[in-house]
């Protein structure tokens, strides 16, 4: 055997191994062969490691990732890579701990903000409420929107809120004073179907662009801070479901019309290639619904580490999200890939980088038997997590889109899936009112039923320092959920 990083970096030299090597010894000899190669300066002690042949993850032992492959044993040199795993442990959810009401109308949308300290809330009753989540008491009630707040999003720093309505308005909030920032962004002809703010570390940390897709068929792109439209990008020819603002500069927006348009964004606005269509990735066969970027947790998440603190000691918010992306790429294999779902019953896995086009599609990830509505990908990027109305959540392997589990519980249409920040436990919400709590790696029963809600489950997310899951309901409550 060969190990290498994920960089493609030699770790040691080739040695033996017995076939029956299960991932916990691998894992010790990659930390004894580092702790031996590397400068003692460099050694952070035991790091928790996932190991791979060919992009294929050994699970239960090296014998039977090989034989999976149809690899005999003998003499010939085989490369494992590894990757690094979240250094902590989340606890699993497992009560109700808190029952916020306020809302008047269906909770449509919770999130967490960047530090996990704060959470967001918006729905049909037009209001954004904004939460301690220390004491989950109400700190402030926005009024502004006339229409159903469809979708929101926070800065990567955490300054500022953004909330869109069935009217196509936009606004923004000051979360720490509850209070309007600017005029309303308008030009939207119909309603906003998801907001995606530029990454922190791109645009020289100024984090104030924003890009909203709507129905109406266009994108647009917008400079928070002047309140100014920077373009509007109109090539999609049906609805635009989805948008997401990539690490690299590039904007990847999901439509009716079956496509995924990837756009440039790291020109400058004055001509320079900003807003260019790059290319249009083509291979759903029905409306593509949602996508996931593997690097949305850690662009989501901005500078803060998972104890909602500055990561990597660094001087500034812009260093320190610099720093998480450029550490997360080398950990997790280089390139930012890309994830598809539609209402094809199909998931596609896309690497848009790829230096030979990135056209066609990694893996067709099939399954489902009904709409595939949510998909995400797991903090470090390993796995990724559908979710459908055939009442299941399935599980792939974020770098193959190889099949990994169907996890089997619901009795409803599953809406919404969320992971711990340590990519160890999924939790799904469903039109069932209930929550469930999944471990990952033990398989397609579900560890924890989170019964409370007395209607639909629509929203749900894990705070980012992984102390709570929020679910908000049809039944207009948002609970809080704690280990």
């Amino acid at each position: 055997m060969q190990f290498q990083d994920a960089k493609g970096e030699r770790t040691g030299p080739q040695i033996d191994l017995p076939t029956d090597s299960t991932p916990a010894q691998l894992e010790l000899l990659i930390n004894e062969l580092r702790k031996a190669t590397s400068p003692p300066e460099e050694h952070q002690g035991k790091v928790p490691y996932s190991c791979y042949v060919n992009e294929v993850e050994v699970l239960e032992s090296l014998r039977e990732t090989l034989e999976g492959q149809g690899i005999s044993s003998g003499e010939v040199i085989i490369t494992i890579s590894y990757q690094p795993l979240a250094v902590f442990r989340v606890r699993p959810v497992v009560r109700c701990t808190d029952t916020m009401p306020g809302h008047t109308e269906a909770v449509i949308h919770v999130s967490f903000s960047p530090d996990g300290r704060r959470l967001a809330s918006g729905g049909g009753d037009t209001t954004v409420r904004f939460w301690d989540t220390g004491t989950c008491l109400p700190k402030h009630t926005c009024q502004g929107h006339r229409h159903h707040v469809l979708c929101t999003a926070w800065s990567p720093d955490g300054s500022r809120f953004a909330s869109a309505d069935k009217a196509g308005e936009i606004r923004l909030w000051d979360p720490a004073m509850g209070l309007a920032v600017g005029q309303p962004l308008k030009g939207h002809k119909q309603y906003v179907t998801s907001l995606a703010w530029e990454p922190l570390h791109l645009n020289e940390g100024k984090g104030e662009r924003m890009a909203s897709s709507s129905k109406d068929g266009t994108v647009r792109v917008w400079n928070v801070r002047t309140g100014a439209c920077l373009t509007t990008l109109a090539q999609h020819t049906n609805s635009v479901e989805c948008c997401k603002w990539g690490g690299e500069g590039l904007l990847y927006t999901a439509s009716r019309d079956r496509t995924i348009k990837v756009w440039a964004l790291n020109g400058k606005e004055n001509g320079g290639g900003f807003g260019k269509l790059i290319k249009t990735l083509v291979g759903h066969g029905h409306r593509v619904n949602t996508l996931a970027l593997s690097t949305d947790y850690v662009m989501r998440t901005g500078p803060f580490d998972h104890t909602g603190k500055l990561a990597h000691e660094a001087t500034t918010p812009m260093e320190a999200a610099q720093a998480k992306y450029t550490a997360f790429l080398e950990g997790s294999g280089g390139r930012e890939r890309l994830v598809s779902g539609s209402d094809d019953f199909t998931l596609f896995l896309w690497d848009p980088l790829a230096e030979e086009g990135g056209k066609k599609p990694v893996a067709r990830m099939t399954g489902h038997q009904q709409a595939v509505n949510h998909i995400s990908f797991s903090p470090d990027g390993r796995y990724v997590a559908s979710a459908s109305f055939d009442k299941k959540v399935k599980t792939w392997d974020g770098k193959t889109g190889r099949f990994l589990s169907t996890l089997v519980g619901h009795v409803g249409a599953v809406y919404m899936v969320t992971w711990s920040p340590d990519s160890r436990l999924l939790v799904s919400a469903s039109k069932d009112s209930t929550l469930k709590l999944w471990d990952v790696a033990k398989g397609a029963k579900a560890k924890e039923t989170l019964p409370g809600h007395f209607d639909e489950v629509y929203a749900l997310d894990w705070a980012p320092n992984g102390a709570s899951v929020a679910s908000g309901s049809k039944d207009r409550t948002i609970k809080i959920w704690r280990a």
